[in-house]
């Protein structure tokens, strides 16, 4: 039994004529791959509370959608001031 290559994964929604037509192009399938027919266009990711504005280029076509768009939010951690036992 050989495996065969399934291919990537596309949204159907993505390749309707009402997607396509649209002009602010609002996409949740993360996990879709990005398609050709898109480079050069300004497109919101969702991440799962709001939408992340990319643009399209050509370097970006092969990769999922949900590699550009942070799920996290990234906080700095800062240690508070120790203060020298010595002084005390």
């Amino acid at each position: 039994m050989s495996k065969t290559w399934k291919g990537h994964f596309i949204s159907n929604y993505l390749l309707s004529s009402k997607f396509i037509n649209k002009k602010r192009k609002e996409i949740w399938s993360r996990s879709s791959t990005i398609p050709e027919t898109l480079i050069g266009q300004p497109v919101f990711i969702h991440n799962g509370k709001t939408f992340i504005k990319s643009y399209i280029t050509r370097e970006k076509v092969g990769f999922k959608f949900g590699d550009f768009a942070i799920t996290r939010k990234f906080t700095k951690k800062v240690q508070k001031n120790k203060i020298n036992k010595k002084t005390k």
